[in-house]
């Protein structure tokens, strides 16, 4: 069994920061993608950033140059540095692992969301 938690997400103001933490646990072999995304009120959730074992990164035309996913590989946990940040980020934010666990299958891991405010 995985478990993934989210933390950090809060109220900012328009042109604020935020950062975001993601933690993986249980019965874990390896990690190989980590990532973040998000849904909006009436949308469908997106993908906003991910980042492979190797540090690969991807993210979301909306978010480039303000959003950074970073990864520490021995906590197996992820982060989301969110800069500049405007209302259209208002969301509730998940993270996603794709674990491979000890018995050796591979599954998709979610956590339960952190909602992120942008408003002022």
């Amino acid at each position: 069994q995985v478990q993934v938690v989210e933390s950090g997400g809060d109220l900012v103001q328009p042109g604020g920061s935020l950062r975001l933490s993601c933690a993986a646990s249980g019965s874990i072999f390896s990690i190989y993608t980590m990532g973040w995304y998000r849904q909006a009120p009436g949308k469908q959730r997106e993908l906003v950033a991910a980042i492979t074992s190797d540090g690969s990164t991807d993210y979301a035309d909306s978010v480039k140059g303000r959003f950074t996913i970073s990864r520490d590989n021995a906590k197996n946990m992820v982060y989301l540095q969110m800069n500049s940040l405007n209302p259209e980020d208002t969301a509730v934010y998940y993270c996603h692992a794709n674990v491979r666990t000890v018995a050796r299958v591979y599954i998709d891991s979610w956590g339960q969301g952190t909602q992120v405010i942008v408003s002022s």
